[in-house]
């Protein structure tokens, strides 16, 4: 099994040795609405936490618990672990097996002193630090590389030996190890020749066993020769009076600026790296342009975290109250490059968008002003703010759900979550492509591509999250005639509709935002309808993850699948939103488009970020949707798209047609998108009482556009009718 779900940073992790610990528990399954099942787990003495289905059957995931983060609920017999690339859900089937499991568990904590704990490795000079990064990071790749060459060593020995006890397998055609070791490469015969060459073989296992112990040894001292560097460069002193620098570039902007030649292998391994670095992240800086690695524990030991079961807050105010949580020591963005380092025949389309929007037809014929409108292609004020240490703030509020915890204005972004869905429509006109065919298959592939083009716009959105709306809150977009208002506010949900010529979409949006201990768990809640003529497509969305917050580049992958369901015409399309391994593309998505009869009639192909294409044949794609141009400055604005950009922007034609209620006049935002963050602090907390005020006063606002219909919210109508009557005839109160 090659195992993508680990970090490389460790040391051996043989699947051999003593087993500390061994027995049944249960696991939460991977999918959605599955629960748990029952599974057997063994932890080795070198750390390696894996699982089967029964004893003595193939491993199916491992973990490597000394870089891992554990956290435990007070009077349960729940465990998480949770590893960067994997997070394992266990429930204990008895508190004699918590207490054995969590006391094994804890024989690889490390206590870290105080000192330790405070302290940052720092990488003063820019080229430094893009030396120790990719240095790090090929590291990270070799790391991989030798647990990948582990596996396959086990998996070939265990059936040799097997054989040599004198059980038949049934032999492999062309069994070899990747082809790595050329000179042991051989097929394993069965004959009156097996005795010399089970011998043989047996010599050949040996000299790959010994080459992976000498490599283990070899990463193992570069993995010290880099924290030496490390410590020796944290020592350097760092200007206090020192001006703020320009905000650091992100790892493609590193990557084209290194101009250190490479030997063939080198450059090989370095395109192999750049491939994998186009996640990008924020990065946290103090005056000199200096990367800190907050609470670098990686390989000290696990980390064990004790859950609160009050999770709600003190104030019962939608998840907020306050903001009270103060850092002062970095100074955060998402770096400064003016434009992503991507392939070369995505690159030449990367060009400032047009900003003249033409109204369409239909808006026409549904009473949408005529008329012309320029765009902003950039906010007021670049990214501003003092983030601070995300990993803080997390660390303390591990297993809980994060909407109901109360942040400072800096992790906010100038949007709020209203606004934030509108992003997710920004490719409507596929909907008017899909309501333009007749043909089915043709009609499931517009809307798997738009059901796809909805993650696009996260693509750099790492760090930051958008405003809470205060409910009653609403957000329109007259181009689609979306309208979105917030619901409900304990749990959160936001309920929106949007409608173009013969088709119409509706959701009701929501989701639990999850720390682990090391990733960032985002779980999706609600299913998104649409409606073409008599197709009636409904589907939920899968979970994404927020990884590396402790140590590395910060990125956000999508993982699972997302099933889109004809109701009325039983055709189907299962898209796989695929886990990033090291090597390889990232961002990638698949999938098949199932007739009435089941029958796979389309095979799809793309990634979420860029494309999604019908695959012909293996040589041949029709495109389906490809994602617009970036902004060339995209970096310093939160990492917003142009359509980003413009929705927080009061543009002429709706000037004198908005609600009060409209997110556009948030005070909060604004002052936050101006880059006044003292404000827009000050105008978040006064916002926030006055909606505790409202509801101590039994004056609590209500949703206004939208009803309770069984699980679903759906809109009434009226909105579009009040909008063209000036609101002469509506009373709507302001809520800020």
């Amino acid at each position: 099994m090659s195992d993508t779900h680990q970090p490389a940073y460790a040391a051996a992790r043989l699947l051999s040795g003593p087993i500390l610990q061994e027995g049944w528990i249960l696991k939460k399954r991977r999918k959605k609405m599955q629960g748990f099942a029952r599974r057997y787990f063994m932890l080795y003495q070198s750390g390696i936490l894996c699982y089967s289905f029964e004893p003595g059957q193939p491993i199916r995931d491992q973990i490597h618990l000394p870089n891992a983060a554990i956290s435990t609920a007070s009077g349960r017999k729940d465990i998480h672990v949770d590893s960067d690339r994997a997070t394992f859900h266990l429930k204990c089937l008895s508190t004699e097996d918590f207490t054995q499991w969590m006391g094994t568990f804890r024989k690889f904590s490390a206590p870290v002193p105080e000192s330790r704990r405070s302290a940052s490795i720092r990488v003063s000079s820019r080229q430094g630090t893009i030396k120790l990064n990719k240095s790090a990071a090929i590291a990270e790749e070799i790391g991989t590389t030798i647990l990948e060459l582990e596996d396959a060593f086990v998996n070939l020995r265990d059936p040799l030996k097997r054989k040599s006890s004198g059980v038949k397998d049934k032999p492999k055609e062309g069994t070899s190890v990747f082809g790595l070791f050329k000179k042991a490469r051989a097929h394993v015969q069965i004959g009156h020749h097996g005795t010399h060459e089970s011998h043989n073989e047996s010599s050949r296992l040996e000299r790959m066993h010994m080459a992976i112990e000498s490599l283990k040894v070899q990463h193992g001292s570069l993995i010290k020769s880099l924290q030496i560097i490390s410590i020796l460069d944290t020592t350097q002193s760092v200007h206090p009076s020192a001006q703020a620098s320009p905000l650091p570039g992100t790892a493609e902007e590193e990557e084209r600026e290194d101009s250190i030649p490479y030997s063939a292998s080198e450059e090989k391994l370095a395109s192999s790296f750049t491939r994998r670095s186009k996640r990008t992240s924020i990065a946290t800086t103090t005056n000199d342009s200096i990367l800190e690695w907050f609470d670098a524990s990686e390989g000290e030991g696990v980390q064990e975290f004790i859950l609160d079961d009050q999770t709600s807050p003190e104030n019962g105010d939608n998840g907020e109250s306050p903001s009270r949580i103060v850092n002062n020591d970095s100074r955060s963005s998402l770096g400064n490059a003016e434009e992503s380092s991507i392939d070369t025949d995505i690159e030449d389309l990367r060009e400032e968008p047009p900003v003249i929007d033409q109204v369409t037809h239909d808006q026409q014929v549904k009473g949408i002003s005529q008329v012309q409108v320029a765009r902003r292609t950039h906010l007021p004020a670049p990214i501003t703010g003092d983030e601070g240490s995300l990993f803080a703030v997390l660390k303390k509020n591990v297993g809980k759900d994060l909407s109901t915890i109360a942040l400072p204005v800096s992790f906010n972004e100038p949007l709020t979550l209203l606004q934030r869905v509108a992003e997710e429509l920004e490719y409507f006109d596929l909907l008017e492509q899909a309501a333009a065919t007749s043909n089915p298959v043709e009609r499931m592939q517009f809307v798997a591509a738009f059901a796809v083009s909805g993650y696009a716009h996260t693509r750099h959105r790492t760090g930051r999250k958008g405003f809470n709306p205060m409910l009653a809150e609403t957000f329109e977009d007259p181009r689609m005639r979306f309208i979105a208002e917030k619901v409900r506010h304990n749990p959160v949900q936001m309920a929106y509709h949007a409608e173009g010529e013969n088709w119409e979409l509706y959701a009701t949006a929501g989701g639990k935002t999850k720390f682990w201990g090391k990733s960032l768990e985002i779980i999706p809640l609600g299913t998104t309808h649409l409606k073409i003529g008599n197709d009636h497509y409904q589907w939920k969305k899968p979970s994404s993850f927020m990884r590396n917050l402790v140590v590395g580049t910060k990125y956000l992958e999508h993982v699972g699948k997302l099933i889109i369901e004809n109701v009325n015409g039983r055709d189907r399309c299962v898209l796989e939103f695929k886990q990033s391994g090291y090597w390889g593309e990232t961002n990638l998505v698949s999938g098949q488009v199932h007739d009435a009869s089941g029958k796979v009639a389309a095979q799809l192909e793309g990634k979420w970020d860029e494309h999604l294409s019908e695959a012909v044949d293996a040589s041949h794609f029709t495109l389906l949707w490809r994602a617009h141009p970036w902004p060339k400055h995209g970096h310093d604005y939160y990492g917003f798209t142009s359509f980003s950009m413009a929705l927080n922007e009061v543009t002429p034609d709706i000037a004198e047609k908005l609600p009060v209620t409209d997110s556009r006049y948030r005070p909060d935002v604004r002052a936050l998108e101006e880059g006044d963050i003292d404000r827009a602090e000050a105008e978040k907390v006064r916002v926030e009482e006055m909606q505790r005020s409202r509801r101590r006063d039994g004056k609590e606002a209500s949703a206004r556009w939208f009803t309770l219909q069984g699980d679903e919210w759906i809109y009434t109508g009226g909105y579009w009718e009040a909008r063209a009557k000036g609101w002469k005839d509506t009373k709507i109160d302001p809520l800020w």
